[in-house]
């Protein structure tokens, strides 16, 4: 009797767990199809596919993208060219530039302040191999950035600029240039956005110190010798830099930089009109307070103690705009407009990013150990 209740208890067991999971599967199911009813009454549609996706679908994606890219590249390439630096009758080194414009009979080509500088002249080779002779319009070394006017006979594709806003990082970059020169013209490597608003110290006149900060994108695309002046470009074919530089250690892979074109843009129309790049001027020669030593600051300056940073003024040029504003060799610049001055390159930028020539900017300067403010209203040069 024992045994019988015992196997009847068992079967109603098993029935009962039967029952709780047809319950729970049930549950579910209603759970599910109250969360898309839900969704569907508040104008969503919810589609639950849990199939993987097929080998097909990845082999279709995988090709629109091969294909995205060739026709970017296609686009573009085109309108990317080689640049001859020839000095004393003689090739010295080539680089890459990318016509950005055409008007009538003239075209203008961008490329890299150092793929043109020293040369005694200048020839740009098109996609097709024609040879042109090319004039210098203008070069900038502060953002490495030069123009070209070439005759536009022979021209087939303008190269199209991009809205710098629109880049992203992660989004697919695609580098076309000459590396290594013309042996391998119309090369393109492909990567990524690898970041922006990067900065890079530049120094300008060789002594080791930067004098400047170039804004750049990082991209992992290949960018070789020869690459410099040529186009980095979206998946719409669109140039969103203009490659510039890599990092060439033995230890360092996949970092490249190219300047955006929110940078290059304003630089690239001076060039095309004033041959040159009008920025903010005051007319003086400037030292870091940081490279002399504290010694020298407190017994030939009498600078006091607290004051570690700022610039030197180791000359006024004669009627510039310091010397309107009575500035003197040995006075020590520490502040610009109330934003602190740690070093030469703080305080052009400054200048050159937020101010403009004709403003009034009032600075904060040491004079034999005492601070006082003056005045001075910027020039153009």
């Amino acid at each position: 009797m024992s045994a019988m209740m015992n196997n009847e208890e068992k079967k109603n067991q098993r029935n009962y767990k039967r029952s709780g999971l047809a319950f729970s599967v049930l549950g579910a199911i209603v759970a599910v199809f109250t969360v898309t009813t839900v969704f569907q009454w508040q104008g969503i549609s919810v589609d639950i596919n849990t199939s993987p996706p097929t080998a097909q679908a990845n082999e279709l994606d995988l090709g629109q993208s091969q294909n995205a890219v060739s026709q970017a590249i296609d686009e573009t390439s085109k309108a990317v060219v080689g640049v001859s630096n020839i000095k004393n009758s003689q090739k010295a080194g080539t680089g890459s530039g990318v016509i950005y414009k055409e008007d009538g009979d003239q075209a203008f080509v961008v490329t890299n302040h150092h793929v043109v500088e020293g040369a005694s002249s200048l020839e740009v080779i098109l996609s097709d191999g024609a040879k042109v002779d090319a004039e210098l319009m203008g070069s900038d070394p502060l953002t490495d950035l030069a123009v070209l006017q070439i005759d536009s006979e022979h021209v087939e594709k303008v190269a199209e600029f991009a809205n710098a806003d629109d880049v992203a990082v992660g989004q697919t970059a695609i580098a076309i240039g000459n590396p290594l020169g013309m042996e391998f013209a119309g090369s393109a490597t492909k990567g990524i956005v690898s970041g922006l608003n990067r900065n890079i110290p530049v120094d300008i006149n060789g002594d080791r110190q930067p004098d400047w900060q170039t804004e750049v994108i990082q991209t992992d695309a290949a960018i070789n010798p020869g690459n410099s002046g040529g186009a980095l470009i979206n998946l719409q074919g669109e140039v969103i830099g203009v490659n510039s530089m890599k990092i060439a250690k033995e230890e360092v892979e996949g970092i490249g930089f190219s300047i955006p074109m929110n940078v290059a843009k304003p630089v690239i129309e001076d060039l095309e009109t004033n041959g040159e790049v009008e920025r903010p001027y005051m007319g003086v020669s400037l030292q870091d307070v940081a490279q002399v030593p504290q010694a020298a600051l407190q017994q030939q300056l009498n600078l006091p103690a607290d004051v570690t940073q700022g610039v030197i003024v180791r000359g006024v040029e004669q009627g510039s705009a310091a010397a309107d504003a009575g500035l003197k060799q040995f006075d020590v610049i520490t502040e610009v407009n109330g934003e602190q001055v740690e070093s030469l390159m703080d305080l052009r930028q400054f200048l050159y990013n937020e101010t403009e020539g004709g403003e009034t900017v009032e600075l904060t300067v040491y004079r034999d150990g005492q601070p006082s403010t003056a005045e001075l209203t910027l020039s153009s040069q």
